[in-house]
């Protein structure tokens, strides 16, 4: 597609983005993957496969070791893979310099095509602009909503976290909460911040931040609860992942308090304590559509010069909020894996 053709693409694209993202809403370590066995694992929707020429992509992720919230995006990921005839070459690294070295490596294989989050955008700023230069597509997942227009990429597929904070913090108005406490796993993660900047914005009560080493779970626990002892005011603690809740409800068992817990994202054990009314209620911002998306977007920008929502505004697969009143039908999928 030449600059001409992808001008003129843009310029419809916020209607398209909208209706896109509105239909999503309303649907709800290193290794290489793809083929029968991902296909398999993601039952009928990956349905059918591509005859296309094979491809390569990489995604690339700030995914910490262990936290099961990305083994859904990779899920996703793979089906997409699967269905377009697509190798996956998947990475992550907490580390921002570490991550933008895995970026380099894809670089250097050619790879077809690049998936990659920005959850610390100006680490991640001079690689990127690399590979666009060097011809290859990249898009954004997940973390960059504010930054990927700006470093050149296709398409970005997430939840605008200021937006999903925002809701949170009016949802925490009608439960009687007074004093937010709100915990960020990671210091300097932009897409976190804004999740906490749009609870303090939104939320009527006060809202202190508590900074925890996401990396040491002991840490976080004893970081928690020693908070917790500090000021019992605090009656709602917001979390923005969801093993920092169920880390988070340890505290709140051992210190006897009133609190109660609301975070972002799902895993399966999250969705178990939300039954069993240990967390609250969560906010999910559907991780297997963000895997799936990206990747099978580049798939049809390759074969078919597509510009997921237009190249102008990102694709929106969340918030959504996951409370007892739907946590049933939320479990059944998650029983898959892909919730």
């Amino acid at each position: 597609m030449n600059r001409t053709a992808r001008s003129r693409s843009r310029k419809i694209a916020p209607a398209v983005a909208v209706a896109a993202a509105a239909t999503l809403i309303l649907a709800g370590c290193s290794s290489s993957s793809g083929g029968k066995k991902a296909e398999e694992e993601a039952g009928d929707i990956s349905a059918g496969k591509a005859d296309t020429p094979r491809m390569t992509v990489a995604m690339i992720t700030h995914a910490p070791s262990g936290d099961t919230f990305w083994d859904t995006i990779r899920k996703g990921a793979e089906a997409a893979a699967a269905k377009d005839n697509l190798k996956l070459i998947y990475s992550n690294d907490e580390s921002a310099a570490d991550q933008a070295a895995l970026v380099q490596n894809a670089i250097d294989q050619k790879v077809d095509g690049i998936a990659v989050t920005l959850a610390k955008p100006d680490a991640m700023k001079e690689v990127v602009a690399k590979a666009v230069k060097a011809g290859i597509p990249v898009v954004g997942l997940n973390a960059g909503m504010s930054d990927w227009k700006e470093q050149g990429l296709l398409s970005f597929f997430g939840q605008d976290e200021a937006v999903s904070g925002q809701a949170l913090g009016t949802k925490l108005n009608s439960t009687g909460a007074q004093h937010a406490l709100c915990v960020v796993q990671v210091q300097g993660a932009v897409n976190l911040e804004q999740r906490c900047a749009g609870v303090e914005k939104n939320f009527k009560g006060k809202t202190t931040k508590l900074y925890v080493n996401g990396a040491d779970m002991p840490s976080v626990k004893s970081t928690i609860t020693a908070k917790l002892k500090q000021d019992s005011s605090i009656d709602e603690v917001v979390t923005l992942a969801a093993p920092i809740a169920l880390t988070a409800a340890q505290s709140v068992d051992e210190t006897g308090s009133k609190a109660k817990i609301a975070t972002f994202d799902l895993n399966k054990e999250l969705i178990s304590a939300i039954k069993g009314g240990s967390i609250e209620f969560a906010v999910d911002q559907q991780p297997y559509l963000q895997g799936y998306l990206s990747v099978d977007s580049l798939w049809l920008y390759k074969n078919n010069g597509n510009y997921s929502g237009g190249g102008e505004a990102p694709i929106l697969t969340g918030p959504a909020f996951v409370d007892k009143a739907n946590v049933d039908t939320v479990a059944a999928f998650a029983a898959k894996g892909t919730r």
